[in-house]
């Protein structure tokens, strides 16, 4: 079993920065892949970053290439997504999730274990 808590989410002006933590409890936590995806509004979930265990392998949306980055510190049980450049298109309640495949999936009916969200929102 695993439990995510997510935090780090708040009110930014465009162009700005935000960084996300994903706090997991689990002993075996280091093994899962993790994903990080996001929901806007009237909007379906979409799929943001992901990371392999070993951290070797970070796939990312087309939409967040170049800007988020994703990365994990698996002794602090803990994936980060740092955002910059942000934008008001960002805005959506952000979640992360964790896969037992530890080597991801951009799909987020394959990951186990959600976090409760926390929201981010970019003002033009």
């Amino acid at each position: 079993q695993v439990h995510l808590v997510e935090s780090g989410g708040g009110l930014v002006q465009a162009g700005g920065s935000l960084r996300l933590s994903c706090a997991a409890s689990g002993r075996t936590f280091s093994t899962y892949a993790v994903g990080w995806f996001r929901q806007a509004p009237g909007k379906e979930r979409e799929f943001v970053a992901a990371i392999t265990w070993s951290g070797s392998r970070t796939p990312y949306a087309d939409s967040v290439k170049g800007r988020f980055t994703i990365s994990r510190d698996n002794a602090r049980n803990t994936v980060y997504l740092q955002m910059n450049s942000l934008k008001p298109e960002d805005t959506a309640v952000y979640y992360c999730a964790a896969d037992d495949d530890p080597l991801g999936s951009t799909f987020s009916h394959n990951y186990e274990y959600w976090g409760q969200g926390t929201q981010v929102t970019v003002s033009s």
